[in-house]
Order: structure tokens, then sequence, then C-alpha cells
């Protein structure tokens, strides 16, 4: 297997968070969300310990970041892990 586990993000607005799931079906992590308005808060993002280190929560926090952007709302990162992302790539928030 490689070292970077390919992954699938999808939003699950039922349980409001995205979720990174593998080939098996399998959820490798997800970024807990509230919506208000015109913003999205991400407020948790977690990886499964079985996916550390495979770059699951980047290529997570992008698509979903991606997708928020497309819908043309705003981000706010009370997730730490968000906010590191945030600012180590600020033109995923546009």
């Amino acid at each position: 297997m490689s070292d970077r586990a390919p992954v699938t993000v999808s939003d699950d607005r039922e349980k409001s968070r995205f979720e990174a799931v593998d080939e098996a079906g399998v959820v490798a992590g997800f970024a807990a969300y509230r919506r208000h308005d015109d913003r999205v808060v991400f407020t948790h993002t977690e990886v499964d310990d079985a996916f550390e280190g495979r770059g699951v929560g980047s290529v997570l926090v992008r698509a979903a970041l991606d997708a928020v952007r497309e819908e043309g709302l705003r981000v706010v990162a009370e997730c730490p892990f968000v906010k590191a992302y945030v600012e180590r790539h600020p033109e995923s928030v546009g």
C-alpha cells in the first residue's frame, strides 16, 4: 500500500461534517462544522489513527474548503487544524 491513502471527500450535511472515505468505504477522517447564514464554522477535524501521516487531513480540509468556496460562503476556522491549513494556504479560502 502507498504511503498516501486515496480518499474521497463528501459533505454529509445530516451529520454536519465533511468525511474522507477510503476505497473500502471506511471513514478515514472528518471535519465537523456549523453552518450560519453566509459562513461555515469548522469546529473539529479528526483523522483515524490508522490513517495518520498519510495526508488524509490535508486532502480532507482542502476539499472541504473548496466546497465551501464554491458555494460562495465564508470560512471561519475555529478548529486548530483548519486554521493552520488556512494560514499555510491562504488561497484556499478565496
